[in-house]
């Protein structure tokens, strides 16, 4: 460990300096945020926000709404690592914060698994992690706690500048790490900024929760932090009275048949000694304190689990009940103030701060927790447009020029080229291979092709690559991608004939294979430990009706091609190819730019049913129109289709 001065109490841990003894800088990179959803925005809307840039595949969002729902502000839900996130959002919301509210993960494997439930059935599977939250949990965890202390005092740091000056931070822990906690919020906030801690005791022990010999655990802490102590905002909440606290003080009942207690008071001018009644129905109740005991686990009540039932149950084993986030964010933020949490899991704190009228922003770093958010904040009564955003592109970007554009005679950009196809190709088990426009390397028997970090592999790309194939006399092509032109997989194999591409490579004798590049070829860790697995494109069948104006959707075939991705247990589950869906929404009028939401269907715990047609819709001219229909499967993963309408 560096020699560091010490001047005031701290806690020290293996990372937290320099060689030299200096702190460590947080990583910073400010990139732009593609908007790759628009859920629930009318057309109307859509068209009044069009300008005559370029159409692209994602729109990017430029940060110029207002402050409020009146002023064009959309909310956010954020798919990508906090730490770069909140480092781009820097930008724009710097001090604009009102309330922060982060779980991070404090316990072990449970903070990364979820279960889910097949078709129409109740039966579900419990998933474990995926590769990027495999790879989140060795960040975490990977060297004990100091691994721990490194993640969140970064994130804390970045936190502290996102909050306004009268913001409030909520840290959520448990009892491993809380002790701990203490001292780096003071490094970070000020010992004077802090508000106290929050004990949730969440229910009363019971000899299920009963594992060695130890007290039975049944409570979490809840660290308060103001950004500036005194100017923070505070809202003052009341709890019922208890039925006993009613009988044993609310005593007297008057004429009208009111409920009311004797209080004594002081005339501070006389000293004369007085009594007044006290209205139960005009008394606020009991103010909250820091201990909070009336809000259960949303996993304590059996009934929950029932089939049918309505529940605030995602299947995250961590998942925390709205109420408990309701009473955070009304102590701290009034309607209209800006909410966030960049742990947002399964969406708890969005879903609170949507029915409490706040503006929001939710960030997760897993795929399947950003879907579960947006199926939840669906679900809820006028829900008001969000945006589902990434750093895409430009986070791919930023990781090539900083991890291949090192020392070398070539130009820094293209050096980062050969680099990043040499890596891709060696994390495929590919040779790479020179003379050639359109192909990089080869498999076996299969010449390969990789796609920019930064655009979509486009149709003219493959052909390009088919070309050479035949003009090689190559019977294979395998073709990786981060992202894709729309209609580049085309429908299922087994009904469509696979699609535009794959019936054009198989008429020109070319086995074609499509396959996503991972977003963990990014993370060392995964590279080093050999996780980085590529897979087909799952395919997608739909088909179009068209009645004069009218169109319909009709899903006919949905195929994961990769067994290995299905595990046994949920195979034997299966009993249609649509058990695998479980969200799909049809932009009609999409324009190659962000996908709008123009109609939406997805299985909910109390409905499992899926309808595999949409209703209909009318267009209100004449004319051709590019439909996008987008499939998100039980792991989060999502598949879409291009189809052409005409009205008339």
């Amino acid at each position: 460990m560096p020699k560091v001065e010490i001047d005031k109490t701290e806690l020290v841990w293996p990372g937290k300096f320099n060689a030299d003894g200096s702190r460590k800088n947080v990583p910073r990179v400010t990139l732009p945020f593609q908007i790759i959803e628009t859920v629930n925005e009318n057309q109307s809307a859509r068209e009044s926000e069009k300008n005559s840039a370029q159409a692209t595949l994602f729109d990017i969002y430029t940060g110029d709404e207002g402050d409020g729902f009146d002023d064009g502000w959309k909310n956010k839900l954020i798919w990508g690592d906090n730490l770069q996130v909140m480092s781009s959002l820097l930008d724009k919301f710097a001090g604009k914060i009102d309330v922060i509210y982060i779980d991070p993960p404090f316990g072990t494997g449970t903070d990364f698994t979820f279960s889910t439930t097949i078709g129409e059935s109740q039966e579900g599977i419990t998933q474990g992690r995926t590769i990027v939250e495999e790879k989140a949990y060795r960040d975490t965890w990977g060297k004990g706690k100091d691994s721990w202390f490194e993640m969140i005092y970064d994130r804390l740091r970045l936190i502290r500048e996102l909050l306004g000056d009268h913001g409030t931070l909520y840290l959520h822990l448990d009892w491993y790490l809380g002790h701990h906690m203490k001292p780096v919020i003071d490094d970070v906030f000020g010992e004077h900024n802090s508000l106290g801690e929050i004990v949730w005791a969440y229910g009363s022990p019971s000899g299920g929760r009963v594992s060695g010999s130890k007290l039975v655990k049944s409570h979490d802490i809840i660290y308060v932090v103001a950004k500036n102590y005194g100017n923070h905002k505070y809202n003052q909440v009341f709890l019922p009275y208890s039925e006993k606290y009613v009988k044993d003080w609310f005593r007297h009942v008057d004429e009208a048949g009111r409920l009311y207690r004797k209080r004594q008071r002081r005339n501070r001018d006389t000293g004369e000694i007085y009594w007044e009644r006290q209205y139960l129905d005009r008394s606020k109740g009991v103010p909250v304190s820091t201990v909070w005991t009336d809000i259960q686990q949303i996993y304590a009540d059996p009934r929950a689990f029932k089939a049918g039932t309505t529940s605030e149950i995602t299947g995250y084993a961590t998942q925390k009940p709205e109420k408990l986030l309701e009473r955070i964010i009304n102590i701290s933020s009034d309607p209209d103030d800006l909410v966030a949490d960049f742990f947002c899991g399964s969406g708890t704190a969005l879903a609170a701060a949507e029915k409490l009228g706040r503006r929001w922003i939710g960030c997760d770093m897993g795929r399947w927790g950003v879907h579960i958010t947006r199926k939840r904040l669906l679900d809820m009564p006028k829900c008001k447009p969000f945006e589902v955003l990434n750093l895409g592109k430009y986070e791919r970007q930023y990781w090539q020029s900083a991890a291949f554009a090192g020392a070398g005679k070539e130009p820094p950009a293209e050096r980062a080229l050969y680099e990043y196809l040499a890596f891709i190709l060696k994390l495929y088990g590919a040779q790479p291979i020179s003379g050639l426009e359109h192909v990089h390397g080869k498999k076996g028997k299969a010449l390969v092709r990789i796609g920019s970090v930064d655009a979509p592999v486009t149709i003219d790309e493959i052909d390009g690559a088919l070309t050479e194939c035949v003009r090689l006399k190559q019977r294979e092509l395998h073709v990786l991608g981060w992202e894709w032109e729309m209609g580049v997989a085309g429908s299922a194999g087994a009904t469509g004939g696979g699609g535009p591409m794959l019936s054009l490579a198989r008429s020109r004798g070319v086995d074609l294979v499509l396959l996503q590049i991972p977003r963990e070829v990014m993370e060392q860790q995964a590279v080093d430990r050999g996780d980085v697995r590529f897979f087909e494109l799952a395919y997608l069948d739909a088909s179009l009706d068209m009645s004069g104006k009218s169109a319909t959707v009709t899903l006919s075939d949905f195929v994961i091609p990769n067994p290995e991705l299905v595990p046994d247990e949920l195979r034997r589950k299966v009993g249609a190819w649509s058990d695998f869906i479980d969200y799909w929404a049809v932009d009609w009028d999409f324009q190659n730019d962000t996908f709008m939401q123009g109609w939406v269907a997805y299985r909910t715990r109390k409905d499992r049913a899926l309808p595999l047609s949409t209703a209909a819709h009318s267009y209100e001219r004449p004319g051709k129109y590019r439909v996008l229909v987008k499939v998100i499967d039980i792991f989060g993963n999502d598949t879409s289709r291009l189809l052409d309408a005409k009205a008339v």
